[in-house]
């Protein structure tokens, strides 16, 4: 199979190296002068620094030559740059007669809509067009490096789901394939918000007693918000939610993690954001999760406490102390 891996920052280029053990890779950036240092050093240097691109990896800036001959295009953007880069995509495989199945590795939600990356793209492809979510437990530095992982690809279609996920499956890289095109993505999105609840209870040395708990509930939070939204509960058991979560809220290279602990630090978030230099999209996604949440009448006292300390000024130990003082009940 021929793969247009379209990004290309940590995760473009993470998944780019490891399915070019199995496939025939492009690896393609917006920025010509950043994609002809990597194909010159063989190096990322701004995202991957230390990692080298195996030779049979292509690199390119031209969105034409990246798209020539692909069998799927695999798009690994921040989720507010989904859009863009489906309707570029759709421009240049209807000017070559070609029907493309796209699948994205983005997480989140549409910064501007609220929408799941899934709803923006049924918006976008004409009928009858395959397309799916690939996600999971994943630090890009990991998987760049050959280290074990596992992750799932759910589709509009169970047999292009299944089609796929076999396809890129390889003995690094496990692939699963699910059904569950939103329960796959709402676990995606909203691990991040609970990742910064528990990077801010780590900042505050709260202990991992104190972690666990924010875990554990912040897990039955997207539970409650997937099914209320047609998700399956079990899909939150596995990689993409319960694995996803896990990773994220206590991974030393999780960014929203990060995000929590700075901000338990006094730091702003502003400042925060802007000496990360990379998307922690936890903090886009937060505001769009407490705006479904009350759309459809879940209750999520993490998320909003989250929300509270980005968006209203909160102060992060108050927001812990208040969810510690809830009333008791059944769990």
């Amino acid at each position: 199979m021929r793969i247009a891996v379209l990004g290309a920052g940590a995760w473009g280029s993470a998944l780019a190296i490891a399915l070019g053990r199995k496939h025939g890779v492009t690896l393609w950036g917006r920025d010509a002068a950043q994609m002809q240092a990597i194909a010159a050093s063989r190096i990322n240097q701004k995202y991957l620094p230390g990692v080298t691109l195996p030779d049979a990896l292509s690199v390119t800036a031209s969105f034409s030559e990246a798209l020539a001959g692909a069998d799927l295009a695999l798009i690994v953007t921040s989720t507010s740059g989904l859009a863009d880069m489906i309707s570029a995509t759709l421009a240049e495989t209807t000017m070559a007669k070609t029907a493309l199945p796209i699948v994205w590795a983005c997480k989140g939600f549409d910064k501007l809509t609220g929408k799941l990356p899934h709803e923006t793209v049924a918006e976008l492809v004409p009928p009858g067009a395959l397309y799916g979510a690939l996600s999971g437990p994943s630090f890009a530095e990991e998987v760049a490096r050959g280290l074990p992982c596992a992750l799932a690809l759910a589709a509009n279609d169970q047999a292009f789901a299944a089609k796929i996920a076999g396809a890129l499956n390889n003995n690094v890289l496990r692939v699963y394939s699910s059904a569950d095109l939103i329960g796959v993505e709402l676990g995606g999105a909203l691990k991040n918000v609970i990742a910064i609840a528990a990077g801010i209870s780590d900042g505050m040395q709260l202990g991992l007693n104190a972690r666990a708990a924010l875990i554990t509930r912040g897990l039955a939070e997207m539970v409650r918000l997937g099914v209320a939204m047609g998700g399956k509960a079990e899909t939150f058991m596995g990689l993409t939610g319960m694995g996803d979560l896990i990773l994220t809220a206590t991974g030393d290279l999780s960014r929203n993690r990060k995000v929590g602990m700075l901000l338990a630090d006094g730091k702003s978030l502003g400042d925060i954001l802007r000496d990360i230099g990379h998307v922690a999209e936890g903090v886009n996604s937060a505001a769009a999760a407490l705006a479904l949440a009350q759309k459809h009448g879940v209750n999520m006292p993490i998320t909003e406490a989250v929300n509270a300390v980005l968006f209203h000024k909160a102060d992060p130990r108050d927001a812990l102390k208040a969810l510690l003082a809830r009333e008791a009940k059944a769990e």
